[in-house]
């Protein structure tokens, strides 16, 4: 018999529910430009991923499982945080991709983490929580829970959902704000890596999701769930915005632009909500290839591609998929070497 989640559960279970669901249709409502044409002038060649393992399964207390965050650390490994694990079970999990082994590295009783990262500053692993708005660290075996930030942001409590790191450790979040309204709320918002100072960087978004610095740190990327695109937001060297503007907009039908990765030649990797795939861009726009899972796999309940990994310094790519199957991890071949910016935010 499936148990009823603890009343103050249930809070945190409705925000998990618009995280997992968000696939469901929306209006883009957008007009056709020069970023449509660059994205739609060539499909590109597809490159085949091949299933690797499973990691996890549907949860009973929260009715689903969602792998986010991919990010390997110093020794190789690969860490992943599942957002809907309920307390209890795993929501930080080391994974030998080598040994096709895991194994849990932390829980606790409210997070819903949807991204991870390690600090070049202080090497620790951190977390956002976007149900509490809140950004936690642990040390790099998974222990030393800490509060990193939390409160408001200019008045209104964050909903982050991922993380991208400067040179010097200072973070950069997607503040996914709004998407349960449907209000282009949203915002990027960078934290000094001593958490003491936020600042808005951009706002009124349509639930803006993936992020990540390009490959020589002269600007962001970062994606719009609800509108299909991805923008460039140019910065100076002290972390200040210079322009932005859109640069692609992303032909994904019922699926929706999830989180991003670069790699060494700049190339963007942009993970795909509802449907289990990504699409490759160069940094001028133009569609270099498409990344699919088997068929079989998709039809046996596999439906999102969330993010990716690729090995630092090699080509082997790491890709989360989920869906009523449960939680899969999934390798191909990428275009280019891994960096510090091919870590799934």
């Amino acid at each position: 018999m499936r148990r009823r989640p603890p009343i103050r559960s249930l809070a945190v279970l409705a925000t998990i529910g618009v995280l997992a669901l968000t696939g469901c249709g929306t209006d883009t409502g957008n007009s056709v430009g020069s970023a449509d044409r660059a994205a739609s002038a060539g499909a590109g060649r597809t490159i085949h991923a091949h299933q690797v393992m499973r990691l996890t399964q549907v949860h009973e207390e929260t009715g689903m499982t969602l792998l986010e965050g991919p990010t390997f650390n110093e020794d190789g490994d690969l860490f992943v945080v599942d957002v809907t694990a309920p307390a209890g079970k795993p929501k930080v999990m080391r994974v030998n991709v080598r040994k096709k082994t895991s194994r849990p590295v932390h829980t606790d009783g409210r997070g819903a983490y949807t991204s991870a990262q390690f600090s070049p500053y202080d090497g620790r692993l951190y977390l956002t929580d976007y149900a509490h708005g809140e950004v936690v660290s642990l040390a790099p075996d998974g222990g030393d829970a800490r509060t990193f930030f939390s409160g408001k942001v200019e008045g209104a409590q964050m909903n982050p959902d991922d993380i991208a790191f400067d040179e010097a450790g200072n973070l950069y979040i997607s503040d996914s704000r709004g998407l349960s309204e449907g209000k282009a709320l949203g915002r990027v918002v960078r934290i000094d890596r001593d958490g003491g100072t936020a600042t808005v960087l951009a706002r009124d978004l349509a639930s803006v999701n993936g992020i990540s610095f390009d490959a020589d740190y002269r600007g962001l990327w970062f994606s719009e769930l609800t509108q299909n695109r991805i923008s460039y937001l140019r910065l100076d060297g002290e972390g200040e915005v210079t322009s932005r503007h859109t640069a692609i907009r992303v032909d994904a039908g019922v699926a929706q632009t999830d989180s991003i990765a670069v790699d060494a030649h700049g190339n963007l990797y942009q993970a795909l909500h509802g449907r289990p795939a990504m699409v490759v861009y160069d940094k001028y726009g133009e569609r270099l290839a498409t990344v699919e899972i088997p068929a079989r796999a998709a039809a046996a309940g596999l439906e999102s591609a969330t993010n990716v990994a690729i090995t630092p310094g090699g080509t082997t790519a790491y890709m989360t998929v989920s869906g009523p199957a449960g939680g899969y991890l999934f390798a191909f071949d990428a275009l280019a070497e891994g960096i510090r910016q091919s870590n799934g935010g």
